[in-house]
């Protein structure tokens, strides 16, 4: 039998703090430690649920050089659970490398199911469900018109993640692209208080954030 630990996946509300499994709070609260993206932003929903287990950086900066230490830890019995600072890490956020070196080290992971951005967007665009491409963000420079140009090739719907500075910038390229009656979906702060879901020609959801400027995170579907 086996005496190494295990990885758990664990998602973590994006904006309602009751968006969390009952079976995520138990593995938190049992795991030797968590590792999160951002010990401060992470430490108001631990408190919230009165969860002690001590916390550990990792992130995009510091995954390469932390990563072997993690894996001696689990290799040892250590059961480590990771979370991002909301959502299912991995999906757009650091946890593909370890995930990785936990498959060729014969370690267990377990990704629980839970939140993710993309999935409830996807769900009220109206766009087809049945064959979608997820892009997460795109290139902020070095490959993002070829990208684009791959994107509108794809007879599938398409879901990216933008950030609020970024938002126009994005739907102008989208506009050259597709051209501006092109109708898509742009949804932001999901589960939060100021959920939104526009619907519209590029052009129009140009002009309206123009006059509106972007607040939160977003999720464009094409």
């Amino acid at each position: 039998m086996s005496n190494k630990g295990k990885l758990y996946i664990v998602p973590t509300p994006i904006g309602n703090l009751k968006d969390i499994t009952l079976r995520a709070i138990e593995v938190l609260q049992q795991v030797d430690y968590i590792l999160a993206e951002d010990t401060r932003t992470s430490k108001p929903l631990l408190q919230h649920y009165n969860i002690s287990t001590p916390l550990k950086s990792y992130h995009a900066f510091n995954e390469h050089s932390i990563l072997q230490n993690i894996i001696n830890d689990l290799n040892q019995g250590k059961n480590i659970a990771l979370i991002s600072d909301a959502g299912t890490p991995a999906i757009s956020d650091p946890g593909y490398l370890i995930v990785k070196e936990c498959i060729s080290n014969d370690i267990k992971v377990e990704c629980l199911p839970g939140a993710t951005a993309f999935v409830p967007a996807l769900v009220c665009s109206g766009k087809p469900l049945h064959h979608f491409v997820f892009i997460g963000f795109l290139p902020p420079k070095k490959g993002r018109q070829s990208k684009l140009k791959e994107m509108a090739q794809l007879p599938y719907t398409i879901v990216l993640y933008e950030s609020p500075h970024k938002l126009i910038k994005t739907l102008e390229d989208l506009k050259n692209i597709y051209g501006g009656d092109k109708e898509i979906s742009i949804s932001r702060e999901i589960s939060k208080m100021f959920e939104e879901h526009l619907r519209g020609k590029i052009e129009e959801l140009i002009t309206h954030f123009t006059h509106h400027p972007p607040k939160g995170e977003f999720v464009i579907v094409i």
